[in-house]
């Protein structure tokens, strides 16, 4: 197989971002070795599902994807709520797929647009532009020759000796600009790229690198056009990867402010009662342990989760409060739990 080459410059901007980005990743290890909460991914999934439909024009809020993701019915277009489910097992596959695969490429394109185009899972069959307007511009390479430059684009991010960071913005880049589907490409050029980074740390499971492209969609779009314009993959990687450095500063920065709680953390509830001589039942200790995951749920929510009744909830609720282990802030619907220390 012919090598795949991407052209681009490796810029003083560049370089400064990916050495920021590993000083952050190497403060991030630290904290994700007391493990960092379930609860904290799957928010973080349901916000990537979210920003990447929604740069594809999905509707469907943030709360509606929540929703979906729990298993609760949502009202909104078909197709929305069919492109948030069908995301939804697809990012539950993604991270057990070989990121250099063709086939795992396929097999996840047809989980993420299955019943939502024709070809769900097969490479484009036709020509493809994307255009401004009347104004093409960007004419794709010919359907023909897209099963070779997939294989070759693939084998290039196995065997490229670049930091996987890097490699994974070029890559991101490369995958738009050859566009090998006749729909899905943005968000699975998104998805593929956040694979690659999980080969680096797995730590890239948990943050929302999405959510900030996301919110910088004309800068997205804008680098890919100037990239193609100039034939220089580097100016995308350039803005993917402030992108990236966002997202791990802010974790960071969260994590220091105590606003991102580790399973370590996520006990210091229940230590607080012991602490204090307070004598916890074992129902209690899964009910604050619950609660430091998610100081909004509701009772029976909890009572669903324990699969106990919403009574021996209540109970146990009520009891935890005389005791002042746990007091709740507003209404019952809207307000959330404090576990006091």
């Amino acid at each position: 197989m012919e090598n795949y080459e991407p052209i681009f410059k490796i810029t003083p901007e560049i370089l400064t971002a990916t050495y920021e980005i590993a000083a952050d990743l190497e403060r991030i290890d630290i904290i994700r070795e007391k493990t960092l909460t379930p609860q904290l991914r799957k928010e973080n999934r349901i916000k990537t599902i979210h920003s990447s439909l929604w740069i594809e024009a999905n509707s469907l809020t943030l709360e509606q994807v929540a929703d979906i993701v729990d298993g609760k019915q949502v009202i909104g277009p078909a197709k929305d709520i069919l492109e948030v489910k069908n995301a939804i097992v697809a990012y539950d596959e993604l991270l057990d797929c070989n990121p250099y695969d063709g086939k795992d490429l396929l097999r996840q394109h047809g989980l993420l647009m299955k019943d939502l185009v024709d070809n769900a899972g097969r490479y484009r069959n036709a020509g493809v532009g994307v255009f401004d307007g009347n104004v093409p511009i960007h004419v794709a390479p010919p359907h023909s020759q897209i099963p070779v430059l997939m294989g070759q684009l693939l084998n290039w991010a196995k065997i490229a000796k670049l930091p996987q960071v890097v490699k994974s913005c070029i890559f991101h880049y490369e995958f738009e600009f050859i566009h090998p589907f006749m729909d899905g490409n943005g968000r699975m050029g998104r998805m593929w790229q956040t694979l690659l980074l999980y080969q680096e740390n797995p730590i890239f499971a948990w943050l929302p690198i999405e959510t900030i492209v996301a919110h910088n969609q004309q800068e997205y779009y804008r680098a890919i056009r100037r990239s193609t314009y100039h034939n220089d993959s580097g100016i995308f990687a350039a803005f993917m990867l402030s992108a990236i450095k966002q997202a791990t500063a802010e974790f960071k920065e969260k994590y220091n402010r105590g606003e991102i709680k580790s399973e370590t953390d996520k006990n210091a509830g229940v230590n607080a009662g012991v602490n204090a001589g307070v004598k916890l039942t074992e129902t209690q200790k899964k009910i604050l342990s619950l609660i430091e995951t998610d100081n909004t749920v509701s009772q029976a929510e909890i009572a669903k989760k324990l699969k106990v009744n919403e009574s021996t909830i209540y109970r146990n609720i009520e009891k935890m409060k005389l005791l002042k282990v746990l007091s709740r802030v507003g209404s019952d619907k809207s307000g959330q739990w404090i576990i006091k220390n």
